[in-house]
């Protein structure tokens, strides 16, 4: 089968894309680099979300009782799920594909299911561990009753799929590990970084003194930058408290926190923890505005706990030479590498502050440590390396099928 004829490619994304945060970039940038390489592709997704000019993207129908839609787990997604379902069915049957790649469990579920029907292959895009991210969105107890048939439900759907894709390296290795998969059932494809829009000269000086000015900012104290959603299991949290800390030692430095949702619940955190005049939350961050917001920090911060997911805001950091402080977790170090400032213990305020204090007080670090990071991100963690690798997969895929 040759491998440069054009494929037509059916995206699942069970969520309301585009919206401004991790899983839905990497959906973006996949669908961007397969289209620059040749491909069409087909994203089937919820009834919200944002439009983008480039990609075809196909909408299901609305639910008459919920107009909008939060983060994470919710007992809404089911009815989501069934009228995606509807959708992807009608496209199916109507229209050709030559295979299903597929976004997160629901995704991975309904594509091979309805996929079936036209002996469709399925690529499993898998971006965490199911019973994981319903745990550290609270929204199943890991002693509770119901735990182990949503695990049974997980292991299932790692099954289910004709290859699996894994967003990091560890996730690969947890589930080789766990559900007994060779190395050619799962594959990892890291996420990336597009680091043409990602750079340090994004902002002038000039434009980088007003925007601080204009946020309140000092010019001539560092300031700690973090972009994404805002959430416990984000480390949120941990990050506010290791701002207080840093105010009692009288290092002074300021925090520059842009996402959603729950501005307000993070905003009265920080007043009750007396550093409101040290943090300003800019709420959400637009993905084409993320750059510029990235570019008033000096130091950047991912204190991100899930031991499943990805985090891909780091790559983003790397891009924009900007040194980071993380907690040390497999994920941070496939990232970071040797040039990660990393906080241990995992979860530990103090040990966050200290990183954050030892990049404030030294300035040539954090030049040098910035610089590296980029040529990290830009020899490991690619987007078109990344999408010539999938394109491959694709093509192993369908020769399989075919024989």
């Amino acid at each position: 089968m040759p491998l440069n004829r054009p494929l037509r490619i059916l995206m699942i994304a069970p969520t309301a894309f585009f919206l401004d945060y991790g899983c839905h970039v990497r959906i973006l940038e996949e669908a961007r680099v397969l289209k620059r390489l040749g491909h069409a592709v087909t994203i089937v997704t919820y009834h919200l979300g944002r439009d983008l000019p480039d990609l075809e993207i196909v909408r299901s129908r609305p639910t008459p009782w919920r107009a909008d839609y939060e983060v994470g787990s919710s007992m809404h997604k089911i009815a989501f799920d069934l009228l995606l379902g509807w959708r992807v069915l009608g496209l199916v049957l109507s229209r050709r594909f030559d295979l299903i790649h597929a976004h997160l469990y629901d995704g991975a579920l309904m594509g091979t299911v309805i996929g079936g029907l036209r002996r469709l292959p399925v690529v499993f895009d898998r971006q965490g561990s199911l019973t994981g991210e319903m745990v550290d969105h609270r929204f199943l107890d890991p002693n509770g009753r119901w735990f182990r048939w949503v695990r049974l439900l997980e292991d299932n759907i790692d099954h289910m799929a004709d290859k699996i894709v894994t967003s990091t390296q560890d996730g690969a290795i947890q589930l080789e590990r766990q559900c007994d998969c060779d190395a050619d059932y799962v594959r990892p494809l890291p996420d990336c970084v597009n680091l043409a829009f990602f750079h340090p000269d994004v902002l002038s000086a000039g434009e980088v003194a007003a925007r601080r000015a204009a946020l309140g900012l000092p010019i001539d104290r560092p300031v700690v930058a973090y972009v994404g959603l805002l959430a416990d299991y984000q480390g949120i949290p941990h990050l506010l408290q290791a701002a207080q800390i840093l105010k009692l030692r009288q290092v002074d430095v300021r925090f520059l926190i842009g996402g959603f949702p729950a501005v307000e619940h993070y905003r009265r955190m920080a007043d009750d923890l007396g550093i409101g005049e040290q943090v300003i939350f800019t709420g959400k961050v637009p993905y084409h505005d993320t750059p510029a917001q990235l570019a008033l920090g000096d130091i950047a911060v991912a204190p991100k706990l899930s031991a499943t997911e990805g985090s891909g805001k780091i790559l983003n950091y790397m891009a924009m030479e900007l040194p980071t402080v993380a907690f040390d977790t497999p994920v941070s170090r496939e990232y970071l590498g040797g040039l990660g400032v990393y906080a241990k213990p995992a979860g530990d305020p103090a040990a966050l502050a200290d990183g954050i204090q030892k990049l404030a007080l030294d300035p040539e670090l954090r030049l040098s440590l910035g610089k590296a990071l980029r040529r990290r991100a830009a020899l490991h963690f690619s987007w078109d390396r990344s999408g010539r690798q999938l394109v491959r997969t694709y093509f192993e895929l369908l020769d399989q099928k075919r024989r």
